[in-house]
């Protein structure tokens, strides 16, 4: 993935987990979620245009479609106010092909750093289908915070250390990401995730009017 474009791919994460964050509101993120998803879609395309002759090359490139129909259907959908589950069942799609695309970097392009940082998104975008797709909104908290994280260490971050040229040992930053990636994502979910609400007792559900069951500590 083109570094510009990462830097970018970086930015909308963390727009997108602070909406998830109820932080940004969600139509003013939408305008920014079509401003990324049609830059990285004319990346990618002008990447294959100029490498025809190269498949690695092609390989790279392709990956970026996932990101920019997600992010343009997003920004749709937000703008438009409709139904979340097409983006929900997309986000499964993306979630799949993206271990296939770690495969890739791990064994063909020779990338284990982005190896790693293609689970993330793996791991992310399955929480956008869970989410969006089977409408488990108790732990949108969970999954703004690990978008947002996300936003700044598989995106900003790692796009800023290769247009300076300090992304210069990917198995060093590969074992940083797995182990950072672990630690802070399982440590987030008891902390962020949202309980289901508590089925009401019989007393709860005629009014409170039943005595007879209380506790003996009221």
């Amino acid at each position: 993935m083109g570094a510009v474009g990462l830097l970018y791919v970086g930015a909308v994460l963390f727009l997108n987990g602070m909406m998830l964050l109820k932080k940004v509101e969600p139509r003013a993120a939408g305008v920014f979620n079509l401003f990324v998803g049609g830059m990285q879609v004319v990346t990618p395309t002008v990447l294959i245009i100029a490498n025809l002759s190269r498949p690695a090359e092609i390989l790279g490139a392709s990956g970026i479609y996932l990101f920019g129909f997600t992010y343009l259907y997003v920004g749709v959908n937000l703008l438009g106010g409709f139904d979340s589950t097409g983006v929900g069942y997309f986000s499964l799609f993306v979630a799949i092909m993206a271990l296939g695309y770690s495969y890739a970097n791990f064994r063909l392009l020779g990338d284990p750093a982005f190896g790693v940082i293609w689970l993330y998104w793996s791991f992310l975008w399955f929480l956008f289908f869970v989410v969006l797709g089977l409408k488990r909104t108790q732990i949108s908290r969970y999954t703004g915070w690990v978008t947002a994280i996300q936003g700044w260490v598989t995106g900003a971050i790692p796009a800023f250390l290769i247009l300076t040229g300090y992304w210069r040992n990917p198995s060093l930053y590969a074992i940083i990401l797995a182990v950072f990636g672990v630690v802070v994502f399982a440590g987030l979910w008891p902390l962020t995730r949202e309980r289901e609400p508590a089925a009401a007792t019989p007393s709860e559900e005629m009014g409170g009017r039943d005595r007879t069951h209380r506790p003996r500590w009221t």
